[in-house]
């Protein structure tokens, strides 16, 4: 599972990284080109970055379907519960495997879509500007909508089994438990 959390974090910090660069990249040609500087603004005129635009919304698709499903496994995910968590502890619990169930089937049923979408596209159907095709811009539907089905099912198992939601402390620092640790031992 461990392989799964680090593939998954890997890919969105990746493609976030990656959108960040290409826009940094395109907005720099972008005012340089605008300045009059001979030969430097004609060779950066020649060259064609129009394709930064489409990369960056592809980037940002997958990084948001992948995002979502690291959110049901992390429980960053607004919700409202406070009516869930004033109810009888049995009750709550019905409430909330419903609510995680409800959430598996429907993103099960937009993976199955997806992929039947997929299936049925036409192999010259191809992006604008990046010429790739679509296909291969679509698997994220597919692909991020069952691993966020996955997730709704691994959240309600550690709930059956722990009574546990995850939950994000936003004060939280990852690794911080270790720094002091480490401060502590030095200090005695």
């Amino acid at each position: 599972m461990k392989i799964l959390d680090h593939l998954e974090e890997w890919l969105i910090a990746t493609l976030m990284g990656a959108a960040t660069l290409v826009v940094f990249v395109a907005v720099v040609h972008r005012y340089l080109s605008g300045l009059a500087i001979p030969g430097v603004q004609d060779y950066l005129i020649s060259l064609n970055t129009s394709w930064a635009q489409e990369l960056c919304i592809f980037m940002f698709i997958w990084m948001a379907k992948f995002g979502a499903a690291y959110g049901v496994r992390t429980g960053i995910h607004v919700g409202v519960d406070v009516l869930i968590n004033r109810m009888n502890p049995r009750w709550r619990g019905r409430f909330v495997v419903f609510g995680l169930l409800a959430g598996a089937v429907f993103t099960g049923v937009i993976g199955a879509l997806g992929a039947y979408m997929i299936s049925h596209l036409s192999p010259d159907q191809t992006s604008e500007v990046l010429e790739i095709q679509m296909r291969w811009v679509y698997l994220c539907v597919p692909l991020g909508s069952w691993l966020m089905c996955f997730r709704f099912l691994q959240v309600m198992v550690n709930f059956l089994r722990h009574g546990e939601l995850p939950h994000h402390d936003h004060g939280h620092v990852e690794g911080i438990e270790d720094e002091l640790a480490e401060a502590k031992r030095v200090i005695v």
